[in-house]
């Protein structure tokens, strides 16, 4: 990269001649990379353009948004609805998988788009959200149905929309009685943090409590830029937790998510999931077995504070929930004698009185 490529300010990039005009990629895009790029949305902020120039087009913060080849090697398992959203969805923008809470999927576009998100083959320019009466039909839908506690709001990311529309779908959900929790999974405050302002918390104060759940997946995103963000939240009264996807290449090891945990917790985020990476179509390339997943958590128990362990799961396919896959500690049971490993690996006997 020319050392006039790495000084210009960045704009946002959405396509490969945005790439390429701005030092990120090859200037020969091959037809293997337009095919991809034909295929699944391109987008970068300035701000993921800005850290990228400053750890390399080689780095762990650019395999997660540029685009390659690889993403055209689909293999046997591989599914457009890995998680079975379909499958739990009465009406447009509902997912109601859990009885105790829905996914509200209000947009279907993103500030960035992850080369191994699990809705990519439905995500996008071109896509459409929900319109007015799709948005009423979904809140008939959860006023309607009194279990439900708690409204995630996903997508896309919910925070690419206004203020305004998130005032008045908050608004509109703080006078349902039995919804407690507004939970929102996003990537904006690792990827755009200057949208994390004022008024936007003022809107997230619109309705029911609310929670935001931040996918960040490598150390080098907590830059300085997305820690006033974070705490401009906390700080405001909106809790923060995080939530990372297992990646090969990216951060397999028990060091990098070790350090990337640490250094939530010290940003007053607690990590909340790590997710086994799903089926999703051309994403072979992204993914680690159970086994090693095990292996690598199993390693973080036994090295790092359990203020800093999120939950690691998988999300099974055909729509029927996320599942707890860390090794058992619990190794063998005869009625009332168990044989339990330590978090050091050591076996011991244990009598159940």
């Amino acid at each position: 990269m020319s050392e006039d490529l790495a000084q210009r300010k960045p704009r946002a990039a959405q396509s490969l001649r945005d790439l390429q005009e701005l030092g990120l990629i090859d200037s020969d895009i091959t037809p293997e990379l337009q095919a991809v790029a034909d295929k699944y949305a391109i987008a970068l902020t300035p701000h993921i353009i800005e850290t990228i120039r400053a750890h390399g087009p080689n780095s762990a913060i650019a395999r997660q948004y540029l685009p390659t080849h690889e993403e055209l090697n689909v293999t046997e398992g591989e599914l457009e609805d890995p998680i079975g959203d379909l499958a739990h969805s009465p009406i447009p923008g509902i997912v109601h998988r859990y009885q105790d809470r829905v996914l509200l999927n209000l947009i279907k576009t993103c500030a960035v788009y992850c080369r191994f998100c699990f809705r990519r083959e439905t995500v996008g320019p071109g896509t459409r959200g929900l319109d007015s009466a799709q948005i009423e039909a979904a809140l008939r839908y959860i006023r309607q149905n009194s279990q439900i506690w708690e409204v995630i709001l996903s997508g896309g990311d919910p925070l690419t929309l206004s203020n305004r529309r998130l005032s008045s779908v908050l608004g509109e959900l703080g006078k349902i009685d039995h919804i407690a929790v507004a939970r929102f999974h996003t990537r904006v405050p690792a990827v755009t943090p200057e949208r994390i302002t004022d008024d936007l918390i003022s809107a997230l104060h619109s309705g029911p409590t609310t929670y935001i759940v931040m996918h960040i997946n490598h150390p080098d995103e907590l830059t300085a830029r997305v820690k006033d963000a974070i705490a401009m939240l906390t700080e405001n009264g909106v809790p923060v937790l995080g939530q990372t996807v297992l990646l090969r290449t990216i951060n397999n090891s028990a060091e990098t998510l070790g350090l990337l945990f640490k250094e939530l917790v010290k940003a007053r985020v607690k990590p909340y999931y790590l997710h086994h990476p799903d089926l999703a179509i051309g994403t072979q390339h992204f993914r680690v077995s159970i086994q090693e997943g095990q292996r690598i958590f199993a390693e973080l128990r036994q090295k790092n504070s359990g203020l800093t362990l999120p939950q690691y799961v998988l999300d099974l396919p055909g729509g029927h929930g996320k599942v707890p896959i860390s090794s058992s500690y619990i190794e063998t049971k005869s009625g009332s004698q168990y044989q339990i490993k330590d978090p050091r690996g050591h076996s011991h006997s244990y009598t159940d009185t």
